[in-house]
């Protein structure tokens, strides 16, 4: 039964456009594979007691638009997948409810605002941990989750359910390179480098700079996101050649005329 309700939700989700899914047991987040790991009161199993099964979903940011970021582009395009993942994790968990397995949807942030995220950067659950448990990908150096399919360049939405269904193996096999072009470009050096957990991102660093560009209608910020060169998106948009990076290179030349056009209307 439970390898049949899982079908039942991967079709569920295709119907949906939702690229990626992938399920964890919940005990599996209550047994770190490293340290720092999220304390227990941010575990699944706590935020929802009864929880059997965690259901990751995610969905890509354009790699043609966040190259523009910060923009007003990638800023209604963050908008929008984020409304997204919440209709589409509030409509999947109604699903399983209705089935008789008991759900609830984790919201894609979990914040009010980028000023409560800066007095207290952490919200009260993962979803970066819950892809990791849930086999969608691992970490890299800015920190973010890198996914085989789009780098760092997705959002996550969870649910915690009731359910217990079979989950997807861990991705083992590291995705980052450690090139560091997150640490190098980042405007206010909030990557250390060094490698996640060894070295945290300085989430105020980050947050400030959010606050800032969001007086513009820039937020969120995405440069450490469009940098990566993980992810098969990479060739589907045709952007291997991280030259194109390179302000010194004449490949950058059109990249940059697109991004200073788009700056230059829509924000302030």
């Amino acid at each position: 039964m439970s390898t049949i309700l899982r079908r039942q939700i991967i079709r569920k989700c295709s119907s949906m456009d939702i690229p990626l899914v992938g399920f964890a047991p919940a005990d599996r987040c209550d047994n770190p594979p490293f340290e720092p790991w999220v304390p227990e009161a941010f575990r699944p199993a706590s935020l929802f007691p009864g929880t059997r099964t965690v259901i990751v979903i995610g969905f890509p940011i354009s790699l043609p638009i966040i190259d523009t970021a910060p923009s007003i582009w990638y800023h209604e395009l963050y908008r929008v997948v984020n409304d997204m993942l919440d209709s589409c994790g509030y409509r999947l968990a109604m699903f399983l409810t209705e089935k008789g397995y008991p759900s609830v949807w984790v919201p894609r942030d979990g914040y009010g605002s980028i000023d409560v995220l800066k007095e207290k950067p952490v919200a009260f659950f993962s979803h970066r941990h819950a892809a990791f448990c849930a086999g969608l990908g691992n970490f890299g150096e800015n920190n973010m989750l890198l996914t085989p399919q789009y780098g760092p360049r997705v959002r996550f939405a969870s649910l915690f359910s009731t359910a217990e269904l079979p989950g997807d193996p861990v991705l083992d096999d590291p995705l980052c390179i450690h090139c560091k072009r997150c640490v190098s470009i980042c405007p206010v050096s909030a990557v250390p480098g060094g490698g996640y957990p060894e070295k945290l991102t300085d989430k105020h660093a980050c947050a400030a700079r959010s606050e800032k560009l969001k007086r513009r209608y820039l937020s969120p910020c995405g440069c450490c996101i469009k940098v990566c060169p993980v992810g098969k998106d990479r060739s589907q948009y045709n952007r291997d050649d991280m030259r194109m990076y390179n302000k010194n290179s004449p490949l950058s030349e059109p990249y940059r005329r697109i991004q200073d056009h788009v700056r230059s209307y829509g924000s302030r």
